[in-house]
């Protein structure tokens, strides 16, 4: 089952002499379930896919279908309505909030939509993801992976069509990047989580199911449409 597609989808920066063409005539396809890394060197319009897959930014044209929904039909409203429900977002900086402990900021998104979090589910993530004993732990008292094990916990909260990793190993060591990708590729076996992730890291793309190569803004190999 597709969850996620990109139909001709382009992004131009400026106008006659100097447009740049971000994203040129992209169209791609992701399963349900499946864990795609999407690799190309900076500038290859790789971060301008992602903003673009989670709504965050208009195309200038073409298409991106969400769990069955062309989210730019969507009005700016609705659309954030939208990406906060069915889009969980794992940012290179992590975005926690730090006066919030890390209960907090996990069930942040699901509060913002009016709803009272699933407290068994929550406590799942935080066991999975081995946050237990930070539950009432600020930010600033964790170490870099453990920040990252929350922005995951966070994204995974609102229980998302599908997860947008921006360089989520960015900021990480060797060795801490290893656990946090163990713990992706965990997250979408056990728990049929859908995820994108974008990586200029060749060697960490390697833990995803697929890798799709963008350059020049062009998708090179591995878009399966």
């Amino acid at each position: 089952m597709i969850i996620l597609e990109t139909k001709n989808l382009q992004k131009i920066y400026g106008s006659r002499e100097t447009a740049v063409h971000a994203l040129r005539k992209v169209s791609l396809t992701v399963e349900k379930g499946e864990f795609v890394a999407v690799v190309g060197t900076s500038g290859s319009g790789k971060s301008t896919l992602l903003h673009m897959l989670g709504g965050l930014d208009r195309p200038t044209a073409g298409e991106v279908i969400v769990d069955g929904k062309s989210i730019f039909t969507l009005k700016d409203e609705e659309l954030a309505i939208f990406r906060r429900r069915k889009i969980g977002f794992i940012f290179q900086n992590y975005n926690l909030v730090p006066v919030l402990n890390v209960y907090d900021n996990v069930v942040l998104p699901i509060q913002l939509d009016g709803n009272e979090p699933n407290k068994k589910y929550v406590d799942l993530l935080m066991h999975a993801l081995g946050l237990e004993d930070k539950r009432y732990a600020l930010p600033n008292n964790l170490s870099g992976g453990q920040q990252q094990r929350v922005a995951i916990a966070r994204a995974l909260a609102t229980k998302p069509a599908i997860i947008l990793a921006d360089e989520p190993t960015g900021n990480l060591d060797s060795r801490t990047s290893q656990d946090v990708m163990g713990l992706l590729k965990i997250t979408s076996q056990r728990l049929k989580q859908t995820i994108v992730m974008i990586t200029h890291n060749e060697e960490i793309a390697q833990l995803a199911d697929r890798i799709i190569r963008i350059e020049d803004g062009r998708i090179l190999g591995g878009g399966q449409t």
